[in-house]
């Protein structure tokens, strides 16, 4: 993605438009040509993909890029919600509708008139509330939670998800016609490990971005750091990506990131990697609370001790650090 020096990250994100995206993988450039085609049309969107590969910005860049533009772009995480929440969330509600609804409250789809609603994990819905998505999209009408008077939005829905909605409709747990409604054109992105030839080019836009947020001047990395960035899976993608350069440029003293800066912590496959815990009859515990420990301690030891510094590495706050230290070192 090209930047603009004088722009912060947010500012890169809210702004972005498909003219933004470069790429020199066909499976991602035949994403953007579908995007650009998309974004001239009002169709609802569906955009597919494993967790971390840019869902959330490719609707955004899709929505500033499209007549819509001028209008307002809503997100909503349809995740881990219940029908009551989620059906106040999206449609709104009026004072006195349950416990605690102390005013009159727009929901998503209003405040998305005459722009776009982005729906990230449409998957979770529970069938409630997906009858209810259903009934929006075909009428263009919903009423808030606690009132009969029919609300009216002229909104462009992009969602998204990253579980695999084909099987969800075979078993049941996702409704067949409003998969056809979401999907007036479907877009998947492919995952990070599916685009080497631009991961060199995304590794230069996160240097530089971390440069401007943390204020240093890191010009490129060493051979043993790029043989780690380039040999990883990056089951994480994009997000794990930008975390473990953020981490790099944090920890490194120089201009150039070395190999121990780049806080990788599985380089193996996960075959190659369960294969020697098996050949070993004391291999380490791989349960995510031990993993934790050795990532905090590796951070702490690269960090020289300094627990500010570790904390910000970890995107946790120090009050948070001392806990997790008192937790898992007491004693």
């Amino acid at each position: 993605m090209k930047i603009d020096k004088d722009i912060d990250q947010q500012s890169i994100v809210s702004g972005c438009t498909l003219d933004d995206f470069e790429s020199n993988d066909l499976a991602m450039q035949r994403c953007l040509d579908l995007a650009k085609i998309a974004s001239e049309t009002d169709l609802p969107i569906l955009i597919q993909g494993e967790t971390g590969t840019g869902k959330t910005l490719m609707a955004r860049a899709i929505h500033n890029s499209s007549k819509r533009a001028k209008g307002v772009f809503i997100s909503f995480n349809a995740a881990a919600l219940s029908d009551t929440l989620l059906d106040s969330q999206l449609f709104g509600h009026e004072k006195g509708a349950f416990t605690g609804a102390e005013k009159s409250v727009k929901g998503k789809f209003e405040l998305a008139d005459k722009g776009t609603l982005f729906i990230d994990e449409i998957a979770d819905m529970s069938p409630l509330a997906q009858s209810k998505i259903l009934r929006a999209l075909e009428y263009g009408e919903f009423e808030r939670l606690g009132s009969e008077k029919i609300q009216i939005a002229d909104v462009r829905l992009i969602s998204a998800t990253h579980l695999p909605l084909n099987r969800f409709i075979e078993e049941d747990q996702f409704r067949r016609d409003l998969f056809y409604r979401l999907c007036g054109i479907k877009i998947c992105i492919p995952a990070l490990r599916d685009r080497p030839n631009d991961l060199k080019s995304l590794i230069a836009t996160e240097i530089e971005l971390a440069n401007q947020k943390q204020e240093r001047s890191i010009i490129g990395v060493d051979h043993k750091a790029s043989e780690r960035l380039f040999s990883y899976h990056w089951p994480g993608n994009l997000r794990e990506l930008n975390r473990v350069i953020n981490a790099a440029v944090a920890i490194s003293k120089g201009s150039i990131i070395e190999g121990d800066a780049i806080l990788i912590d599985q380089l193996e496959s996960p075959s190659d990697t369960r294969d020697q815990e098996i050949g070993n009859e004391n291999y380490q515990d791989m349960s995510l609370e031990s993993m934790e420990q050795r990532h905090i301690r590796g951070v702490l030891e690269k960090m020289q001790g300094n627990k500010r510094q570790s904390a910000r590495i970890l995107g946790i706050s120090r009050a948070t650090l001392d806990r997790k230290l008192s937790q898992f070192f007491s004693g």
